[in-house]
């Protein structure tokens, strides 16, 4: 795979996914600006740099931004948490990061989650999967802060024609570990791939990108996948039989959004379907 041929940053270096992107694409060549609020806890990848800073930082960011063609933007909170905590970093901290893309004519890959449309129930069959293009329904402050995110990118886009990619990260981790992740996985070789090709494509204007694995489970339809030129090649489906039980939770198993819809429920009967009716 070529490597790009400016810096790319990838902020919430020293997390679980920015901890294997590091690696893998500064095992590939890329030179890599390395940025978290923690210190990055791995020995630096050749030609990658580390520094501390916060993303509330507008200043330190921009300094870490410059000459750089790509921003993959994977820090901030990224669990439900309450929304003091939510609001700096993930709010406050993507506008730096889109003001640094903006000075520098970068592109910005924004980890986004499956937890910006949560709250959309989980469909019966293929033909009632969700595309790009549906509507928003976060299942917690952290899947607001998502929504929002991606949301400013269609604004810098229309506004300063800075090019975005979001990522619906579904569930990224070594291999699926209860049944919703047949749907929702994505591997971590996948997401690795599903980078290069954000920051390597020729174009990518507004885009988002359901980031999943081939699960045939799947609760997500049409993207912008074809546009970058990527194709997830692992799949959730043999890991079947290891993770084929139902929670007894029925929130829980009625939404995408798994146990984040369940942090601190307080309706008598579920929402309808439709998000402007009054009942089902």
């Amino acid at each position: 795979m070529t490597a790009p041929t400016k810096p790319v940053l990838l902020t919430g270096a020293s997390g679980n996914l920015g901890r294997h992107l590091a690696k893998t694409l500064g095992d590939q060549g890329w030179r890599l600006r390395l940025t978290d609020i923690t210190p990055f806890p791995d020995p630096l990848p050749s030609g990658a740099s580390f520094v501390k800073a916060d993303i509330n930082d507008g200043v330190a960011l921009l300094r870490q931004a410059e000459g750089c063609g790509a921003i993959l933007h994977f820090g901030g909170v990224s669990v439900e948490r309450p929304f003091e905590e939510v609001l700096g970093p993930n709010l406050r901290g993507l506008y730096h990061v889109y003001e640094a893309a903006r000075r520098e004519g970068a592109r910005v890959i924004f980890a986004s989650s499956n937890h910006s449309i949560g709250f959309h129930e989980r469909p019966s069959g293929n033909a009632e999967r969700l595309d790009y293009d549906c509507a928003f329904r976060p299942d917690g402050y952290y899947g607001l802060s998502k929504a929002y995110g991606e949301l400013m990118g269609r604004m810098y886009w229309d506004k300063h024609g800075v090019e975005n990619v979001n990522l619906r990260i579904g569930s990224c981790f070594p291999k699926p570990v209860d049944r919703r992740m047949l749907s929702t996985w994505l591997s971590y070789a996948d997401l690795t791939r599903l980078c290069e090709r954000c920051v390597l494509a020729e174009r990518a204007g507004h885009a988002v990108i359901w980031a999943c694995s081939d699960n045939p489970a799947s609760y997500w339809g049409r993207d912008h996948r074809e546009r970058i030129g990527w194709a997830p090649q692992d799949s959730a489906e043999p890991y079947r039989a290891e993770v084929g039980h139902i929670t007894a939770d029925p929130i829980t198993e009625r939404y995408q959004g798994g146990g984040f819809p369940t942090m601190e429920y307080s309706r008598a009967t579920p929402s309808p379907r439709d998000p402007f009716a009054l009942e089902d």
